[in-house]
């Protein structure tokens, strides 16, 4: 299992880098290229979500992005410093769920309903210690067979 983990000051103009960087790991883990405009969307809407929500809770800490990949799918993982209701299974809520909470604000249910719509397995939950959105999409192909194609047309 290979883990990339970023780290990043909650300021708008990290969410590009987070989304590139997000996009070329998918590249290599074997993610099909079809599907990696969707995961450049998602990674870009649950950072932006991320960095609003450190924004307006004047939280200083970095907004945390892992990316993992295993045997079978890719998953990412977008965390949040804000404390929400406590953990454990009843603090999870899956993506359309939460999207649909009337608890939810406006901006914050805007954001879940497009990563909803983008990906397929999507989790979010929310904790004492922050909140995440952890997405995930099958991987097509070995990581090795990705990283050789991503070799030779250049990518990163």
């Amino acid at each position: 299992m290979a883990i990339v983990e970023l780290r990043f000051s909650a300021q708008p103009e990290h969410v590009r880098t987070a989304r590139l960087v997000a996009a070329a790991v998918a590249r290599r883990a074997g993610v099909d290229e079809a599907v990696l405009d969707e995961v450049r969307l998602a990674v870009g809407e649950a950072c932006s979500r991320a960095v609003g929500l450190h924004l307006s809770n004047r939280l200083t800490e970095p907004v945390r992005v892992v990316l993992t990949e295993e045997e079978k799918v890719f998953s990412i993982e977008v965390g949040d410093g804000v404390p929400g209701p406590a953990g454990g299974p009843a603090a999870a809520m899956p993506g359309l769920d939460a999207a649909l909470d009337p608890d939810v604000d406006s901006e914050d249910e805007m954001g879940l309903a497009v990563i909803s719509g983008l990906v397929d397995d999507v989790e979010v939950t929310s904790g004492e210690a922050g909140g995440t959105i952890r997405m995930s999409w099958p991987v097509s192909r070995s990581s090795e067979a990705a990283a050789d194609a991503a070799a030779e047309s250049g990518a990163p």
